[in-house]
């Protein structure tokens, strides 16, 4: 599958790692430019590129880039992937930390919706509570009893499909989020933010997740 991915910090660059390890033909651009890719490619055999060739004919397209700086991207910035591509976007809204004030989060639009809006294009949650060590070191066989679940959430049931099964070749079981106006459920400060946990657990911890969020969590 080809798959681009935009943003080669520590998600990014260990997505990299495993999908190219997997013998997916990825590419990976940074805002920086491909120059400073040149160690992560060589590593990887994966292509190092500029932000607006990173989609090129992508069957998939990671998004994995502070959530401040999506709105800088490009306009059109996905209108070289494939026809039907699915978009993921693997971010979160640290206001305190990061981001500083996005109003139409701090309004009640979910992370991920705002991307989806600032993109122009439907996205697929996940990879968001993951640490990017565990992308490198936790992947397990189907059916092992330590194998990690992740949720994943979306409007489109077919993309979510296809980003459930790059879980399972990355060694996760996955578990439907539900539709992108509750990913807010998987964001920081809720119960499954960070879990190491199976399906089950997963599932409950995403039905006690409450969508207020907490102070450390607001601008």
């Amino acid at each position: 599958m080809k798959i681009g991915i935009i943003g080669a910090g520590n998600i990014g660059g260990n997505l990299t790692r495993r999908l190219s390890a997997l013998g997916h033909d990825v590419a990976v651009a940074n805002s920086r430019g491909p120059q400073t890719l040149s160690e992560l490619a060589a590593e990887t055999g994966a292509r190092a590129v500029h932000v607006g060739e990173a989609a090129r004919d992508a069957e998939v397209v990671i998004v994995t880039i502070p959530q401040k700086n999506v709105a800088d991207l490009s306009d059109g910035v996905l209108s070289r992937a494939a026809d039907g591509a699915v978009v993921i976007d693997t971010g979160n809204y640290y206001p305190q930390q990061r981001d500083g004030r996005i109003e139409a989060i701090e309004s009640g639009t979910t992370e991920s919706r705002w991307v989806a809006d600032q993109l122009g294009s439907p996205v697929v949650k996940a990879f968001n509570g993951i640490y990017a060590a565990h992308l490198l070191d936790a992947g397990r066989p189907p059916g092992a009893e330590d194998r990690r679940a992740l949720p994943v959430a979306g409007d489109d049931a077919t993309a979510k499909d296809v980003v459930i099964a790059l879980l399972d070749e990355l060694g996760f079981d996955a578990v439907d989020a539900g539709g992108l106006d509750e990913s807010w459920r998987q964001q920081p400060g809720t119960p499954v933010y960070g879990a190491s946990a199976d399906v089950q657990e997963v599932r409950r911890l995403l039905e006690q997740a409450s969508p207020e969020r907490t102070p450390e969590w607001r601008a």
